[in-house]
């Protein structure tokens, strides 16, 4: 067994007189840290991993300027969520300084699970284990290392905190996170019709019974943030030069760990290979603190790393496919209203696996359909509900004259195909 990497039991609080201290932020200009136990979080090294993870995995193929970090989105989403926090207290709420210390750190921490490259590697890298679940074993043990002082954030996290509409800021279909992201990630690639009127939305919520909800005069600003994000899934998120990178990044990972645990000898850092050899499950964060302190140090380096040496690896699916990756030889892909037919997706793969001589097994690398899912506004999660000037409740899509709207709460499914261009 290669020997693992155990930085985390240094002693990681931050120490410094000086916490007082500021981000230059593009999108929104000047953020400061609220306190000063906020800034030793940000300091521990399972934050400072956010640094090295991009926000949006292969995105930057297709938008060059997508570069941006998870850490950059988490510093941004806590400061929308102060001014979040001042708008509800304007209204008359009662939210305790402690509450507000609990819902900073929660979507300053709801990321902090993610793996390098985001969604595309959760299934391969760990087995069982959504990177919500990783979020909330960060936050216990960054809680026990601060004495209990994020214990009201996993609450908060969890939505086991009575107030549920702290727990709405940080995950539901009106949170911080999309505030954040959507206006980032438009930014940074470039594609306007992501950008949203967030302060105006922040500035429009309310609490009732509660629950948040958004003022009726607000409807307009939240028909556009629903018309945004569709937009952005398609453009940005589900772009299908995006989809068909991180699919190939999908199946270098898996054929490396299909090799390691088949006892084949693989360039990879310690982390890396010790997540290679193992089928790192649920219950392996939950009953050993040795899965969460190499996940800890995981990021996109040990990715991209490895894969850069395993272009001239002596297996040929996993060359070949490393080496289109990093010279973005990117495969072709076919996108379709409806499912592909069994003719097509015979004769394609029968097609590549002459072409490149594979056998039956190895021409799975190389050949791949599936889903493409959009739901801007899903009906069956807690919906945004707006408060009328009667006092009434009515959620956005009966509330909304914009028949998009209504239209933006169906799932819009479509189907693609990819495979190498010879």
């Amino acid at each position: 067994m290669i020997p693992i990497i155990k930085s985390m039991q240094l002693n990681s609080k931050v120490n410094t007189n000086n916490k007082k201290k500021i981000f230059n932020d593009p999108v929104y200009g000047f953020i400061s840290i609220p306190r000063e136990i906020i800034f030793d979080v940000i300091g521990h090294p399972f934050f400072q991993r956010l640094r090295r993870i991009k926000q949006l995995g292969m995105t930057h193929l297709v938008y060059p300027g997508a570069l941006h970090t998870r850490f950059h989105h988490v510093i941004g989403a806590m400061h929308i969520m102060s001014k979040a926090v001042s708008s509800i207290r304007k209204k008359g709420h009662k939210i305790t300084d402690e509450e507000e210390q609990a819902v900073l750190f929660a979507i300053l921490l709801h990321d902090i699970g993610h793996g390098p490259f985001s969604h595309a590697l959760e299934h391969d890298i760990v087995s069982g284990v959504s990177h919500e679940d990783i979020s909330r074993f960060f936050i216990d043990r960054l809680s026990k290392e601060f004495d209990g002082e994020l214990d009201m954030a996993l609450q908060v996290f969890d939505n086991t905190h009575p107030k549920k509409f702290l727990h709405q800021l940080v995950s539901s279909q009106l949170d911080m996170d999309r505030m954040d992201y959507l206006n980032r990630d438009s930014f940074y690639t470039g594609v306007s019709e992501g950008k949203i009127g967030s302060d105006r939305i922040i500035e429009m919520m309310d609490v009732k019974d509660g629950n948040l909800v958004l003022e009726e005069k607000g409807i307009y600003s939240i028909e556009k943030f629903i018309v945004a994000r569709r937009l952005m899934y398609w453009q940005v998120y589900l772009h299908k030069t995006v989809v068909a990178s991180e699919f190939m990044l999908i199946h270098i990972l898996r054929r490396a760990k299909q090799l390691v645990q088949e006892g084949k000898q693989l360039f990879g850092s310690p982390t890396l290979l010790y997540f290679m050899q193992n089928n790192i499950s649920l219950e392996d964060f939950q009953n050993d603190d040795l899965a969460l302190d190499n996940f800890a140090l995981l990021d996109d380096f040990d990715i991209m790393g490895a894969i850069k040496v395993w272009q001239t690896n002596d297996d040929k699916v996993l060359s070949d496919l490393s080496r289109r990756l990093v010279n973005r030889d990117l495969f072709k892909i076919e996108i379709s209203k409806k499912p592909f037919s069994k003719e097509k997706l015979s004769d394609t793969r029968n097609l590549i696996q002459s072409q490149l001589g594979l056998n039956n097994d190895e021409v799975d690398f190389f050949v791949y359909s599936d889903i493409l899912r959009n739901n801007a506004y899903n009906e069956n999660r807690e919906n945004i509900n707006l408060l009328m000037k009667s006092g009434d409740i009515i959620d956005l899509a009966e509330a909304s004259d914009n028949l998009n709207i209504s239209a933006l709460s169906k799932p819009v499914k479509k189907y693609f195909l990819s495979y190498p261009v010879i």
